[in-house]
């Protein structure tokens, strides 16, 4: 294991972001927060009766609302645009070409 292991979700975590005043919440959600790397914090929406994320909010970016891709049927949904932390994905991973990356 790496010297500097960190809880992580998975290999993958796709979000897609919406203006925060365009987003309306309803329903039960539970919490639970995450202080990054960065030092800020993420809150974590979760279904209460399944456990699946269906939003959360970032302090980082406190105008958005990040939306797992996962919680949309589409299949056309659009592929992702940017890429985060990068120096921490499998080797074997590939992003697609030209997409805007931040370390």
């Amino acid at each position: 294991m790496p010297s500097q292991a960190r809880s992580i979700d998975g290999v993958f975590a796709v979000q897609a972001r919406f203006p925060r005043e365009g987003v309306r919440i309803e329903g039960r959600s539970s919490e639970f927060a995450r202080t990054g790397d960065e030092g800020t914090t993420a809150r974590f929406h979760f279904c209460p009766a399944c456990g699946d994320t269906v939003y959360y909010l970032m302090d980082a970016v406190p105008d958005a609302v990040a939306i797992p891709v996962g919680a949309f049927a589409d299949p056309r949904f659009p592929a992702p645009t940017v890429s985060v932390y990068g120096e921490h994905k499998h080797a074997w991973v590939q992003l697609p070409p030209g997409i805007e990356a931040w370390d």
